[in-house]
């Protein structure tokens, strides 16, 4: 996967944006490292079922959530 450094990003962003609403993933590096992935966003349209909509609902009873549990209804863990 193509690299791009925060100063790369900083000094062509739009043309870096226009790469990714393409298709193209990226990881965005600082001093060297990977801190990021830049990828486009699928056109997928959220179901209502769809878990993070009832963390409220699941913590009104209980109190918070904590995020041990919230990571568990979320990804299915």
């Amino acid at each position: 996967m193509e690299k791009v450094s925060i100063l790369e990003f900083r000094r062509n962003a739009e043309a870096i944006i226009r790469k990714v609403s393409r298709g193209k993933r990226l990881i965005l590096t600082y001093r060297g490292k990977p801190v990021m992935r830049l990828e486009p966003i699928a056109d997928v349209e959220i179901d209502s079922n769809d878990p993070f909509y009832s963390l409220g609902r699941l913590a009104a009873p209980a109190g918070s959530l904590s995020n041990r549990e919230i990571d568990s209804i979320v990804y299915e863990e």
